[in-house]
């Protein structure tokens, strides 16, 4: 049995400040190797500052999980799709244990018409999902 992999969904947000240290948890208690993904969304691609604050939240839970001594990489995906559908693709590309993402609270009409990354990460991963609010 190899390293354990997670594949951490981060944008930047509180929550997904709050998802990086489940992952630092769960890295230290099974041994694992993080993946820090940030996906541009579709229709996104060419926005620079969207690709430039990526950079940033990326480098920042960088920082943070060297200073935690966890292994990891650290990826920006500007494929084209939906964040949820990038992170499936990369979960399974990569053959991850877990995925970890944030959720943020917004009303059921919001979720109805414009869909949830954690709603679609749930329903569609082939691995078990930890969503931290």
């Amino acid at each position: 049995m190899g390293q354990f992999t997670i594949v951490l969904g981060y944008d930047g947000t509180r929550t997904a400040s709050e998802a990086l240290r489940l992952a630092i948890f769960h890295a230290r208690h099974f041994d694992g190797f993080i993946h820090v993904v940030y996906s541009v969304a579709e229709g996104h691609e060419g926005r620079i500052e969207e690709i430039d604050a990526a950079r940033g939240f990326l480098g920042h839970a960088e920082e943070i999980l060297k200073e935690n001594h966890i292994p990891c990489e650290t990826h920006l995906l500007v494929r084209g799709q939906s964040p949820g559908k990038d992170l499936i693709q990369f979960a399974q590309d990569c053959n991850a244990d877990e995925i970890i993402v944030g959720v943020r609270k917004t009303s059921k009409v919001e979720k109805l018409f414009f869909g949830s990354t954690a709603q679609y990460v749930v329903v569609h991963a082939s691995c078990p999902v930890v969503l931290v609010k």
